[in-house]
């Protein structure tokens, strides 16, 4: 049978004060009649109806080792349960579960670490500077001229962890229960894109190693120029070597393109860094897995036209949020 909250507790006291009958309540609760004539019972005995005190079992740690536990996980949030259990001061019989009950009561759960770039000090002082730069840009006057544009890696197969198979317990190593997947994920490929308010590059593949001269002649010229005809058009890339070398540099400025300045280490504040999840989220829905390279850039480049563009706007009209979100952490990890 349910248990009575404290409110409920309350409001069936009020009821039975006005005359209702306990079987009335006890349906209305969703509790046993007995429920409810205790209930009246105890207050009546003795004028309330709170849980009446209980012996229970006695604390297996002290306030000083409830502090201590705290403290020397808020120092250093990547300890487990266990090394603290070795690091107690004094004689003691603690469990890990123990340990972690101790740090739920203070609000500390272990979960997934979010998975960030290294920033070092001159990392976080040139992207605070970039999001004080760019704090009075808007979508309309701004960010809606910029070209995002990235490239990224898919895997064939990828094992994060998170995927579940439906099984009963002795299935275990039954076939079609057990997630097959070669040594090395079974290689990817790569990928190169771009995306502005008013729409998006072709999906190109990149095979082997990107140079310079690689980038400037199967990605720029081909791919970047013609989306940035307009004279307004900003373009947008990280500081990858290819990005920032010399042979670059010369090709954008000799074609006149206006090149937005990007901080090292800022995956979070490129918008399509998300496009590329979303990407990868369609792919792995499908009902069929992609079977060998081909497959999976055919289902790449087909799931890249289908998604909507008011999603992409969506994602660039966020760059003012992410401005004042580097600027806030003082140039460290952002939720983007």
């Amino acid at each position: 049978m349910a248990r009575l909250s404290r409110e409920d507790r309350q409001i069936a006291l009020g009821r039975l004060q006005a005359g209702q009958s306990q079987s009335a309540i006890a349906r209305h609760f969703h509790v046993s009649q007995s429920t409810i004539s205790r209930l009246w019972v105890r207050f009546q005995a003795t004028g309330s109806v709170a849980d009446l005190p209980r012996a229970g079992r006695p604390r297996a740690t002290t306030a000083a080792h409830d502090r201590f536990i705290r403290l020397r996980h808020l120092r250093n949030r990547f300890l487990s349960a266990s090394s603290s259990v070795q690091a107690l001061p004094g004689p003691h019989r603690l469990s890990d579960q123990t340990v972690r009950n101790r740090l739920h009561e203070a609000g500390l759960r272990a979960r997934r670490p979010h998975r960030g770039a290294v920033l070092t000090r001159r990392h976080r002082q040139n992207r605070v500077q970039w999001g004080n730069q760019h704090l009075r840009w808007t979508v309309r006057n701004h960010w809606r001229h910029v070209w995002f544009s990235d490239e990224s890696y898919f895997l064939l197969q990828r094992h994060d962890g998170r995927r579940r198979v439906y099984r009963r317990v002795t299935e275990r190593y039954a076939p079609n229960c057990v997630d097959e997947a070669p040594v090395h994920g079974g290689g990817g490929v790569m990928v190169w894109g771009a995306i502005n308010t008013a729409g998006r590059s072709t999906l190109v593949h990149v095979q082997g190693r990107i140079t310079a001269q690689r980038y400037v002649e199967e990605i720029l010229r081909p791919h970047a120029l013609p989306l940035l005809a307009d004279q307004d058009a900003i373009f947008q890339q990280d500081n990858a070597r290819p990005h920032t070398a010399r042979l670059t540099t010369q090709f954008l400025t000799d074609h006149h393109v206006q090149v937005l300045p990007w901080p090292s280490m800022s995956p979070d504040m490129n918008p399509i860094e998300h496009l590329w999840d979303e990407l990868d989220r369609r792919v792995r829905r499908r009902e069929e897995a992609p079977a060998n390279h081909r497959d999976l850039l055919q289902a790449l480049q087909e799931e890249w036209d289908t998604i909507p563009q008011q999603d992409i706007r969506h994602l660039i009209q966020s760059m003012p949020r992410r401005c004042r979100a580097v600027v806030a952490a003082q140039g460290s990890h952002t939720p983007y």
